[in-house]
């Protein structure tokens, strides 16, 4: 889902992402073609996406930060808002820390916080005779070839894929999804 026309791909240097997307799945798009990435567009093709989810993982945002009104729409959908705690000093922290100060969201520190919250709603699902086979992002798959056998700490992997910090969770959490990698005590990670 973008928040642009289907032929304005933004950031530019996401072309080759949604060509890989388009392989195996589709690029959405509810704008006419065209339209160009306007800021009021994202929050826009944010609800679409809390509405097709689940849930809402917020990894990290300020108060006011684009991904509160993420939040917003989520929990109008009756869906499942969960946040990732941070530090009370940091300003992108501080969105986070307030939805789950106030109740909104539920507090995450590794994927089995969230499977364990929606385990009655994934049950349909983990029962398939057959498992889905897993496909891997460029992302994924650039911080799964990083990991070792030997657990590596989030600084030392977002270092070396020359990812952000937050990008880098992001990602490590979807691998914990997907059964490839085990987070540890200490933000350290271990491929499966």
């Amino acid at each position: 889902m973008i928040g642009s026309g289907i032929d304005i791909i933004y950031p530019a240097e996401n072309k080759k992402l949604a060509e890989q997307i388009e392989e195996n799945g589709a690029v959405v798009s509810e704008f006419f073609m065209g339209t160009k990435p306007d800021p009021g567009n994202f929050p826009r093709r944010n609800r679409i996406v809390s509405g097709m989810a689940l849930g809402t993982l917020i990894v990290e945002t300020g108060e006011n930060g684009g991904a509160m009104i993420t939040a917003s729409t989520t929990l109008d959908q009756n869906r499942e808002l969960f946040c990732i705690p941070g530090n009370i000093t940091e300003k992108f922290s501080a969105g986070t820390n307030r939805l789950i100060r106030d109740g909104h969201a539920k507090l995450v520190q590794s994927v089995d916080d969230i499977l364990e919250e929606l385990k009655s709603s994934l049950r349909p699902i983990l029962k398939s005779p057959q498992p889905a086979p897993v496909t891997l992002t460029v992302f994924e798959q650039k911080i799964l070839d990083l990991l070792v056998s030997n657990p590596s700490h989030i600084d030392d992997i977002a270092e070396r894929s020359g990812l952000s910090i937050p990008d880098t969770l992001v990602n490590l959490l979807s691998l914990e999804f997907k059964g490839l990698v085990r987070q540890l005590a200490g933000k350290m990670f271990l491929r499966l």
